[in-house]
């Protein structure tokens, strides 16, 4: 089968989409710091989107998605990009060429990490931090993408039946887990009580949001890998489900402290896009409106009980919003095959049905939470006054 125009053309854009969520995250994060670390919170989803591209070609999609060894780590066939041909198409998409896809999967490898860096902001020194892109991405991301998205991953559809749209495990978990350890092992930062939290560039954090919400179309949509009606349906499903938390989060705010404000409008729609990720392409539009109101409404209250606790994680990057990626995932199962609202008696049945956890959340959680210890406890910390 020959390379499909149109598909390629959907492909390309989606990954300039995704591409450009890096620096929008470092806008986003950039805007909740202190203002003297605006432009280093900045640079450093910079700096991890240039590390990653290296690591990527060199041997981190050999690693995700060569030949299996027994579906748990690809071999070496494709380091340095061997024997990925511009003409050659993709095995189980052959409208698009491998190397399109090497790059669509390269913008997701970028954003990963850069994600985690919120929960240790204004605590870890630059070269530590690469040190810990360049192992990270190498132990702990490629495994897992080969796990859950390779065709013969032991986690994947031929292994346990993990099913990740776009992906809430593969992306949200892992950062999520490895982004709680970092903020146990590494600490809280010096006298973190008297520390300002109040967001010191309210318009970069709305500018983030923003482009975060538009390179999120290429997040979802683009993972159909083809230009097509399941496309469509999730970028409609992704624009409502942020749309709905972003009114939920400021309910909330309205409920609780008498007025929405600006940032947590931002991070509500963050919230829902978080949430919509591993169902969006599954669930229906209704059914987007009503995970996006709940994620929105959650993740408000789980965001005020952090705050009182002691751990550290500056930005919420477990907390508030990663930790939704659970329900996004669960959601799918609920509401998709044509089910057009929410059914609370399916969801009772679903809950009772999982009394205790499933295979790949336990071998995700622990894999990503061990050797997130193991890194930083070999960083050089560096706690801020």
């Amino acid at each position: 089968m020959s390379v499909n125009p149109g598909d390629t053309a959907w492909v390309t854009i989606a990954t300039a989409l995704v591409m450009l969520m890096t620096p929008a995250l470092g806008f986003f994060y950039g805007g909740l710091v202190r203002r003297k670390n605006i432009a280093y919170t900045i640079v450093q989803c910079f700096a991890i989107f240039a590390v990653v591209s290296l690591v990527w070609a060199l041997w981190g999609y050999s690693l995700a998605f060569g030949p299996s060894n027994n579906g748990y780590i690809g071999n070496l066939d494709k380091v340095l990009l061997n024997n990925v041909r511009v003409e050659t198409p993709f095995a189980t998409q052959p409208g698009i060429t491998e190397l399109l896809y090497f790059a669509f999967e390269l913008m997701f490898a970028a954003i990963t990490p850069a994600l985690i860096v919120g929960a240790f902001a204004e605590r870890i020194k630059f070269r530590s931090l690469l040190i810990f892109i360049v192992l990270w991405s190498t132990f702990v991301y490629a495994p897992i993408a080969h796990w859950v998205w390779s065709p013969n991953g032991w986690l994947g559809i031929k292994g346990l039946g993990a099913i990740d749209f776009a992906g809430g495990t593969v992306v949200h978990v892992s950062a999520g887990l490895s982004a709680l350890a970092a903020a146990i092992v590494v600490g809280p930062r010096m006298n973190r009580e008297k520390i300002e939290s109040k967001p010191s560039n309210v318009p970069f954090v709305i500018l983030g949001a923003a482009l975060l919400w538009f390179g999120w179309f290429g997040f979802n949509a683009g993972s159909a890998l083809q230009a097509n009606a399941l496309a469509a349906s999730a970028f409609v499903v992704t624009n409502l489900s942020a749309a709905a938390a972003t009114v939920s989060w400021m309910a909330m705010d309205t409920l609780m402290k008498g007025k929405p404000s600006a940032t947590g409008m931002a991070i509500g729609a963050v919230v829902g896009l978080v949430a919509i990720t591993p169902a969006s392409g599954y669930v229906t539009p209704t059914s987007a409106i009503i995970i996006g109101l709940i994620a929105g409404v959650l993740s408000n209250l789980v965001s005020t009980w952090r705050v009182r606790t002691r751990l550290d994680d500056t930005l919420g990057c477990f907390c508030m919003p990663r930790s939704w990626w659970n329900m996004g995932l669960n959601s799918y199962r609920i509401v998709c095959n044509n089910c057009s609202e929410f059914c609370w008696r399916e969801w009772t049945i679903l809950w009772k049905s999982e009394p205790t956890p499933r295979p790949e959340r336990g071998a995700l959680g622990g894999h990503c939470f061990c050797l997130r210890c193991v890194f930083c406890t070999s960083e050089n910390r560096q706690r801020v006054l």
